[in-house]
């Protein structure tokens, strides 16, 4: 008996991690539906599946594909990303990030969506008081992006608490970098803000230095420590997380990092080793707000849902990204 393919509604999509999600869908034998306005996306990265042009504000058109394709399952991606840009433009970081959260998840509760996957973020923590942090420390985030995640999640939690058809996970990504092991997809964003994209981007020679903000921290080295995930293992995760939601029907909030740290020395010093090229650094002012190690505990999604990480390697993750950038280079002087 064959049975009908199963349509899995994917807001931001055409994004960078959002894109590895549609592929794996893809590849299990899903057919995802992906709904993005390309503000940021690129519409040759949706691998399979049905791509509707269109924005989360529009509560319409949300209510219609989900009653046209039957959708029981969304995965929300679709969302501004860039700390500095949210100090600065706060309503439109709640504006995109809640509100428009708020509307996919109301048509979602109002036309029987069960299962929901949120992108949430480690800048729910702020600067956690205990390393590594754990989903059950405080959330004390220190910017509008932080907020406005943490608001969604919060939203999440108190709709799923009254209505028991509705269950959600929320991922809380750590410093996401590499790509598509064939090079299909990758990110690819005009003003980059990841430290491993810019240090890759200043040795194609985009950026005459690249800038470490911070060289005074207690740690090792005096610079900030963070928590680095392939891309390849953060997309798995998702597809783990809709199998447990479609069993198990429970709500859940899990970190997705290594559970390692590395500096920004020592990251730029794998870029270093990894390119070839000695690049050049200034070193600056921190930011406020960044944390000075923010690094995962992620035992529990290894623990309810198996998850196995296959790529938890700096050098592995740093010459993915790198493979990625010089074919988006040559690409741009053909």
């Amino acid at each position: 008996m064959s049975y009908p393919i199963e349509n899995i509604l994917v807001t931001g999509g055409a994004g960078y991690i959002g894109s590895h999600v549609v592929r794996d869908l893809g590849e299990q034998g899903y057919n995802p539906i992906v709904f993005d306005n390309l503000s940021t996306g690129n519409r040759d990265f949706v691998l399979y599946g049905d791509f509707i042009k269109g924005d989360l504000k529009d509560i319409y058109s949300i209510t219609k594909i989900i009653k046209k394709y039957k959708i029981k399952s969304v995965i929300h991606f679709a969302a501004f990303i860039a700390v500095e840009e949210s100090v600065n433009k706060p309503i439109k970081y709640y504006n995109n990030n809640f509100f428009n959260s708020l509307n996919l998840i109301k048509s979602c509760v109002e036309n029987g969506v069960e299962n929901f996957i949120f992108s949430s973020s480690a800048a729910v923590y702020g600067i956690p008081e205990e390393l590594p942090v754990k989903e059950n420390s405080q959330l004390n985030p220190v910017n509008p992006y932080g907020r406005s995640k943490m608001f969604t999640e919060l939203l999440l939690k108190d709709i799923s608490s009254i209505n028991k058809n509705f269950s959600y996970i929320a991922l809380r990504y750590f410093n996401v970098a590499g790509a598509d092991k064939k090079l299909r997809i990758g990110q690819k964003y005009e003003n980059p803000t990841h430290l491993i994209t810019l240090a890759l981007r200043t040795a194609l020679g985009e950026y005459e230095s690249l800038k470490i903000f911070g060289t005074d921290y207690n740690t090792p080295d005096g610079t900030a420590i963070r928590d680095y995930i392939h891309i390849e293992d953060l997309s798995n995760a998702h597809i783990l997380c809709l199998d447990y939601l479609k069993k198990k029907k429970n709500s859940e909030v899990f970190n997705c990092g290594y559970g390692k740290g590395y500096s920004v020395f020592e990251v730029v010093n794998t870029v270093k080793k990894a390119t070839k090229i000695n690049i050049k650094t200034v070193n600056s002012e921190r930011r406020e707000g960044d944390p000075p190690i923010l690094v995962a505990d992620s035992n529990l999604i290894k623990d309810k849902l198996g998850w196995r990480p296959k790529h938890n390697d700096l050098e592995l993750i740093i010459n993915s990204a790198w493979e990625w950038e010089k074919k988006l280079k040559k690409k741009e002087n053909k």
